[in-house]
């Protein structure tokens, strides 16, 4: 489960360090290819806490959500329509939801953790 996460990591810092500058034409298509992709990362994330996970659906999914969602910006902007924000909206629901169901997921493991070896019993169980 730390892998993503670490490489998520590694990669924001790496980005923040370099200074590349991307031109504004530009822009739309990057914001919803990235929140797209953030939507897979963390749709990967909550497979991996329900046992479920699989790389091939993972990496998939990242590339064609990214794919669709630039296309999507792109077919906006010669249609004079801002269809970007559709995508926006999509990922951004479902990057919330999956944000919701990670954040059940840990939470219920932690409870049932900490149910099975209460804090209490342990410092009994030492002083006998």
């Amino acid at each position: 489960m730390w892998l993503p996460l670490l490489g998520m990591i590694a990669g924001i810092l790496i980005g923040s360090m370099l200074a590349l500058s991307i031109p504004g034409a530009y822009v739309k298509y990057l914001s919803v290819a990235v929140l797209a992709s953030l939507d897979s990362v963390f749709g990967g994330i909550k497979a991996l806490l329900e046992e479920k996970f699989d790389g091939a659906i993972l990496l998939s999914g990242f590339f064609t959500n990214a794919l669709l969602a630039a296309l999507l910006a792109y077919l906006g902007d010669r249609l004079g329509v801002d269809l970007y924000l559709a995508a926006v909206f999509a990922f951004g629901v479902r990057l919330f939801q999956n944000l919701a169901i990670i954040r059940r997921k840990v939470f219920e493991h932690w409870i049932h953790k900490k149910r099975q070896h209460p804090v209490g019993e342990e410092k009994d169980a030492e002083n006998r």
